[in-house]
């Protein structure tokens, strides 16, 4: 079983799609609430599950022999501030479970 990577979403996005959180993907605009790079808005390159490591346009490090690598951040660390909705099957599972709390309160 694949362990899901989560985000915080912003008060905006809380607004709009009716959730607190949601799982991260390739394409997401983020901004990043903790650490040096903190205030600064990026879009998601790479998630690497297992670490539970996000990996950002450019926010790089230069190595000693020069190269720039792409700076790990964790996931807890991070806002999603816009959403890709390209993929429809994302926002399934909040239809369901919105249809789900409605049963319950109309009991």
């Amino acid at each position: 079983m694949t362990r899901k990577v989560c985000c915080n979403l912003s008060k905006e996005l809380r607004k709009s799609l009716k959730r607190r959180s949601l799982p991260l993907r390739k394409g997401d605009k983020v901004r990043i609430m903790r650490g040096t790079y903190a205030g600064k808005d990026a879009k998601v390159i790479r998630i690497e599950r297992k670490k539970n490591k996000v990996y950002l346009e450019n926010i790089t490090r230069k190595k000693s022999d020069g190269t720039e690598v792409n700076i790990p951040i964790d996931a807890s660390n991070l806002q999603i501030i816009e959403v890709e909705l390209k993929d429809e099957r994302r926002f399934k599972k909040t239809k369901k479970t919105d249809k789900k709390k409605n049963e319950n309160t109309e009991v």
